[in-house]
């Protein structure tokens, strides 16, 4: 009688029945590796599309010293800093004249394909000296730079930084304003301010101890006033403690 069980009749659905269910086993497997490769790739694709900006609106509190900077999470520039706690400095961007931070609709904007730049740059951190860059125009400022005959839109005078001075490709602009130190920023002269986004820069006390640097586009300058203005207002609005 033959023993070769590959031809017994009971034996043959048992075998069937196994390889079925490993059949099974190995779709499943492919449908759920389908499955989260296709997930993986929409939060891949969404954070290659961001290009490190955030949609995210929920405010993040952030310690500097005494202060409390509670700020929007897409105003906040870096995605390492979106968090609640303590550090040491807060960079942040916003969009010029809204002030307000990354969304789909102002994509454009912060990824500076919209023509005429319109970012501004800020910077949150403890204060480093008793004077902000207004104060320091008479005690240093006034002894480093040269008087020149260019003015500007917006009642600006425009003076050069002297050789010795170390301020390389940048010239010191101001304007006077009644009662109180003269605007002062600096800027990258014109040949040095072709390719950057923001050449400009001024610095402000704020808080308790804080100062708050900022950086904007040389075309802003003809709006000194205005810019001035709203940027304290903005970051005072941010700020829940200190002075």
């Amino acid at each position: 009688m033959a023993t070769d069980t590959a031809a017994d009749p009971i034996s043959r659905p048992l075998l069937d029945s196994r390889f079925a269910w490993r059949v099974f086993y190995v779709f499943a497997a492919l449908a759920l590796l389908s499955v989260a490769i296709s997930v993986a790739g929409r939060f891949a694709g969404r954070s290659i599309s961001m290009a490190g900006h955030t949609d995210d609106t929920s405010v993040a509190e952030v310690v500097i010293g005494n202060n409390v900077i509670a700020a929007p999470r897409n105003m906040i520039r870096f995605e390492t800093a979106r968090r609640n706690g303590v550090a040491s400095r807060l960079d942040l961007y916003m969009r010029w004249p809204q002030l307000d931070g990354y969304t789909d609709a102002a994509r454009d904007d912060f990824n500076h394909a919209a023509g005429e730049p319109n970012i501004l740059f800020a910077s949150l951190s403890p204060r480093m000296m008793s004077r902000d860059m207004s104060g320091r125009y008479e005690p240093i400022y006034a002894q480093l730079t040269e008087t020149t005959d260019k003015t500007l839109p917006g009642g600006l005078r425009v003076r050069n930084f002297s050789v010795k001075s170390g301020y390389l490709n940048e010239v010191l602009v101001l304007a006077e304003r009644p009662g109180e130190p003269p605007y002062v920023a600096r800027c990258l002269d014109e040949a040095s301010a072709a390719g950057s986004l923001a050449p400009c820069e001024r610095d402000i006390h704020v808080g308790d101890d804080l100062s708050l640097t900022y950086r904007f586009p040389r075309q802003l300058l003809s709006d000194w006033k205005a810019l001035d203005e709203a940027m304290l207002a903005k970051v005072t609005a941010l700020l829940k403690t200190g002075n």
